[in-house]
């Protein structure tokens, strides 16, 4: 008769079981984002230099080109800072109810941003986090700006009341398009609801110092958005080529293939939501997580 041995032993994943009333779903978040104006993305420091991050790339016809780039660990520290602040009814702030902040996460299966973003408390717990973020690549082939800027207000006094330094400092121009992706395993609506609150209150707090802020860019009046929940991929991902580098060609792609998907896979299968209604049901779900988290 076998017996067990320690290489019978399976790794679980740590989470709670769900019930057929609150069933696990993928989820996915395409957008095109515009920069309403200068945007500053810190990546490193030069002679009196601060530098915006860019990418360099080869394009399909072979030539090599650099552009502006929001990364996708720059959205989602942003994204977790969103739920960390939000304010909670006892005038709190979610993070100090909970006890969870930066660095220091509190990692509970139960705690709305650890579920999803995940959490490190070192040498105690890790909760794999169930959200990626992808895309940030500019489409547009425009270098940043240098301006010169005064030094900041808190160097402005010292006690030799030396005269403060000028630096420059580098913005990616107003206008960008940013096509960008959120994806989520396995999370029940209750769960997903953090990440759409999260993904929509940080679009005006994008960017580091000032000024900050993107927008969900659109064409003719809608929103280019798109929201999946899904059980089976049913549906072209619409995602821009790192490549392209022009803004009506990548938005008329972009709807194309939202566009595209397979109408005979059942609602209960997959979903998707494109446009007005996209950001009608990322709403309705922001409005979830607040009644559940932030009002109770």
């Amino acid at each position: 008769m076998a017996t067990k041995t320690d290489n019978d032993k399976r790794v679980t994943t740590g989470l709670p079981k769900t019930d057929e009333n609150n069933p696990r779903f993928h989820f996915d978040i395409y957008a095109i984002l515009e920069g309403s104006q200068e945007l500053y993305l810190g990546h490193e420091v030069q002679v009196n230099v601060n530098m915006v991050e860019t990418i360099e790339l080869q394009t399909k016809d072979g030539n090599s080109i650099k552009k502006c780039y929001i990364s996708p660990t720059k959205r989602r520290g942003i994204e977790r800072r969103c739920l960390i602040w939000s304010p909670v009814k006892s005038g709190e702030l979610l993070g100090d109810k909970l006890g969870c902040g930066i660095p220091k996460t509190c990692t509970k299966t139960d705690c709305p941003i650890c579920m999803t973003y995940g959490g490190l408390d070192p040498g105690k717990s890790t909760l794999i986090g169930r959200l990626t973020h992808g895309g940030g690549v500019a489409i547009q082939e425009l270098d940043p700006v240098e301006k010169q800027r005064a030094m900041h207000p808190s160097k402005l006094v010292n006690k030799n009341e030396e005269t403060p330094i000028p630096f420059k400092r580098e913005y990616n121009q107003p206008g960008i398009f940013y096509p960008v992706y959120n994806h989520v395993l396995s999370v029940t609506e209750k769960e997903f609801s953090a990440v759409a609150y999260a993904f929509l209150d940080a679009l005006p707090r994008m960017g580091a110092g000032n000024p900050k802020g993107v927008s969900i860019a659109e064409e003719n009046q809608i929103p280019l958005l798109v929201l999946d929940r899904y059980l089976v991929p049913g549906g072209k991902r619409p995602i821009i080529s790192p490549s392209e580098t022009n803004p009506e060609t990548a938005i008329q792609e972009f709807l194309r293939l939202a566009n595209d998907q397979n109408e005979n896979i059942k609602e209960t299968h997959f979903k998707r939501w494109i446009g007005n209604e996209a950001l009608t049901k990322l709403q309705e779900y922001s409005c979830q997580f607040v009644d559940t988290y932030l009002q109770e």
